[in-house]
């Protein structure tokens, strides 16, 4: 079957800078009026959940079309097995370093030291999030819709990409019989960049209203009432940005800063919504349009919302420690390395969950006896901390994208330097 063209919507100039700055403008207005009007800022809220349910209603038949064209236009199965092989062993990498990491700073730094628990914390809702965690055979039988339909009303991405892959290799195999269906699935891709660009040009609105929303429920004192735990998960956030993905970009020499260039809108929609689905629509198009093959970007990025969570995995390494320490609880190193490992495995298959990553907390302070009053602390702040983790998830998944297709020895270096003279 003959390899489709790309898709034309990703040729045309860029406007990442306009909409970037209109974007940057949403989010200070909104912290501006969060502070200034809090009951009004918390009144737009509905504003910012329109948004993402354009985002949510654009995700499944945007994936499925570029997913499976993807797949079917290349005709090489045996690529699409190494694709995900490799895919797997860079994710399991950067999330060790990533937990590592948090290990590091909160034994260095102890956040949690001279904070007192506060006494009847109400922890029925966090044991409930407990009591969803899903266990390695759960996450194995998650893999696989029971229907493609409900999967997709439902946005799980991970179902999706999985049906997605088998009908791509199916179509692949029945050769020139296919090809008119992969003609309308390669229309409908194009189609849907269209669909996102229009939905993107009501961003800077919807971030305007996510983080007003945030600023006028929690108040700005809310970044002081944990700061020192705020500040170093965005410390460290840094570091693994600078050192782990800075460091990659150099092996695979593609130019840091024209990679964050790239994904500056996809970044900046993830902070300030705190949703990773609303960043993946633009995600998909800026990443094929910096040279990597969409069958890549179709399959690694969406496949890393479940396995490469490397902001959530910081947060989670020192969230659990931070509570051992606010309980006045010492861990060893080898307690916390078993806590690490058990993190490790349990932070998988959960994208799907909202603050997937206090799902996985509540489980593991349960498992190793720690008090969830501690997570009920935590859960006053978990917007503030979700804005910084998801950012950085969806930045680790765009540079795992390069990565992959570098590793294939398929990354276009003159559609990248074309990029960056568009964006320059």
């Amino acid at each position: 079957m003959p390899a489709v063209k790309h898709v034309s919507a990703t040729r045309r100039p860029s406007r990442v800078p306009a909409l970037t700055t209109q974007i940057f403008i949403g989010l200070v207005l909104g912290i501006v009026v969060g502070y200034v009007w809090p009951s009004f800022g918390v009144g737009v809220k509905p504003l910012a959940d329109a948004f993402l349910r354009m985002i949510r209603m654009i995700i499944a038949p945007l994936l499925f079309s570029t997913l499976v064209v993807g797949i079917a236009g290349t005709g090489d199965l045996k690529a699409m097995g190494r694709i995900g092989l490799k895919a797997i062993v860079y994710f399991e990498l950067a999330t060790t370093i990533a937990l590592f990491l948090g290990l590091f700073l909160v034994n260095t730094f102890k956040p949690g030291a001279g904070i007192a628990i506060p006494i009847g914390s109400d922890t029925k809702a966090l044991a409930a999030m407990a009591q969803n965690q899903q266990h390695a055979w759960d996450i194995f039988l998650h893999l696989f819709p029971t229907s493609v339909v409900d999967a997709m009303a439902r946005g799980d991405i991970l179902q999706l990409v999985v049906f997605s892959t088998f009908f791509g290799i199916a179509l692949a195999t029945i050769g020139s019989k296919g090809q008119i269906v992969l003609d309308v699935l390669d229309a409908t891709a194009q189609v849907m960049f269209r669909f996102t660009g229009y939905v993107m040009a009501f961003a800077p609105v919807g971030v305007f209203a996510a983080i007003a929303a945030t600023v006028g429920g929690k108040g700005l004192g809310i970044l002081f009432t944990l700061g020192k735990l705020v500040a170093l998960m965005y410390v460290g956030l840094a570091i693994f940005v600078i050192i782990v993905v800075g460091g990659v970009s150099y092996l695979i020499r593609v130019p840091f800063l024209t990679f964050i260039k790239a994904i500056r809108e996809p970044f900046l929609i993830a902070f300030t919504t705190a949703s990773s689905e609303a960043a993946l629509p633009k995600a998909l198009e800026v990443m094929e349009r910096f040279g990597v093959p969409k069958n890549i970007v179709g399959f690694v990025l969406p496949t890393g919302y479940s396995f490469n969570l490397d902001g959530s995995t910081l947060y989670l390494s020192l969230a659990s420690v931070f509570v051992a320490q606010i309980a006045g609880v010492q861990m060893t190193i080898g307690q916390q390395l078993v806590m690490m490992l058990t993190l490790m495995l349990t932070s998988k298959g959960v994208a799907g969950v909202p603050r997937a990553a206090l799902v996985v907390l509540t489980a593991t302070l349960t498992q190793f006896n720690l008090p969830l009053e501690g997570a009920a602390i935590l859960l006053g702040i978990d917007q503030i901390l979700d804005m910084g983790r998801t950012s950085v998830n969806v930045m680790g998944n765009c540079i795992a994208t390069a990565v992959v297709a570098r590793w294939e020895g398929v990354f276009d270096d003159s559609q990248m330097r074309a990029f960056e003279k568009a964006a320059a």
